[in-house]
């Protein structure tokens, strides 16, 4: 029976890590659950699972819980909440989907209590690979990674010994606007660029896929991951989202990892790791498929994924400027403050104005994460 924590339950991660729960109910066991603001859909998934712990981060909002909610769990707020949702005595696997820089805190914390890690939250290698993956090998604990490139990564790497590997090789949909001629990307609306040809995600992430910063964030999580140099990770724009990733070996031989475009298949083989679980999942029909296409990326009209190979490289506290600038400046596209474009433009500002910090400490970490939101807020005006 597993034990599992959610954190970010209500978001598209969350939500579908509990459907994968709910299709295994002598498997699994929802032990605590944590959202930031979603009050009236965690209630609903309290009734559903009943753990012992919610947690809201946004103060407010478990107020509110507080005053509807009428079951058994123990309601908690704020940072505090999470670390103590993601250190519960009960729990011994720790899904963390929180959005962005938000969930290094508590997974350094699931780690140090001895918790194996889902890992939704790629912005937690991004900024701290060296950190969290050193904590996790002092404490013995998983990573397993739930994004769908690594896990196919993972998957194909089974059995294997890594000196036989020559690469890995991420694939990329190649967002809404691959096709889209790069004098029209300032104008591109709000709505355009939620609307993902193939996944269903989260704001923050699908603008990401947009921009490709995440695949500028997956090849830096997967040199954590997978102790890879950079020189090692490829990424090809894969439109149909049907090969998930590959691992190219040092006799040519590649092996690649395929299914249809649901992220629930990753989330139950992290959960499920190393064996594998039925699912109802519908099934690839190669008959239906009319073709698998490939192609390099355009890091011309779409320069966050080679800033994201730069800041990998250049290592220290530049992956968290990359991301923490990232994160600013997407929020600030959402809120219609800044154009598309501007989005990398800021991005690109940031890692060339920062001071690198080499092998820097958790409150190094924290300064540029702090540094690069405050850069971005300041240039917004710039970019208007």
């Amino acid at each position: 029976m597993k034990r599992i924590a959610v954190l970010g339950s209500t978001g598209s991660i969350g939500t579908q890590a509990l459907e994968v729960a709910a299709a295994h109910p002598d498997r699994f066991r929802v032990v605590a659950l944590a959202a930031h603001h979603n009050d009236r859909l965690l209630a609903e998934q309290l009734d559903r699972f009943r753990p012992a712990l919610a947690v809201l981060a946004d103060g407010e909002a478990a107020d509110r819980l507080r005053g509807h909610y009428r079951g058994p769990a123990k309601i908690m707020a704020g940072e505090e909440g999470l670390i103590a949702a993601a250190t519960l005595a009960e729990a011994d696997t720790v899904l963390t989907s929180l959005v962005g820089f938000a969930g290094l805190r508590p997974t350094l914390a699931a780690i140090e209590a001895g918790k194996n890690i889902a890992l939704a939250n790629k912005e937690t290698l991004v900024a701290a690979g060296e950190l969290v993956t050193a904590a996790a090998r002092r404490r013995g604990v998983a990573i397993l990674p739930v994004d769908s490139e690594h896990s196919a990564i993972l998957q194909c790497l089974q059995g294997e010994g890594r000196a036989g590997v020559r690469r890995l090789i991420l694939t990329a949909s190649g967002g809404p606007f691959r096709e889209r001629a790069k004098e029209t990307l300032p104008r591109v609306t709000v709505s355009e660029c939620l609307k993902h040809p193939n996944w269903s995600m989260g704001r923050k992430i699908t603008v990401d896929s947009a921009t490709l910063a995440n695949k500028g964030l997956e090849v830096i999580e997967a040199r954590w991951l997978f102790d890879m140099d950079y020189d090692a990770i490829d990424v090809v724009v894969h439109p149909q989202s049907i090969i998930h990733s590959m691992v190219e070996f040092v006799d040519g031989s590649v092996m690649a990892q395929l299914g249809r475009p649901d992220m629930r298949l990753p989330i139950q083989y992290a959960f499920s790791f190393p064996d594998r679980w039925p699912a109802d999942f519908a099934r690839l029909d190669f008959t239906a498929l009319s073709a698998l296409t490939f192609a390099p990326p355009d890091t011309d009209r779409f320069p966050a994924l080679a800033m994201g190979y730069e800041a990998g490289r250049r290592g220290g506290t530049a992956p968290c400027v990359f991301n923490a600038a990232n994160e600013a400046a997407v929020n600030a596209f959402l809120s219609g403050e800044i154009t598309f474009t501007a989005i990398t433009a800021s991005v690109r500002r940031a890692l060339d104005a920062h001071a690198d910090v080499a092998s820097p400490t958790l409150a190094d970490l924290c300064a540029a994460d702090e540094w690069a939101r405050a850069f971005v807020a300041r240039i917004i005006p710039e970019l208007k």
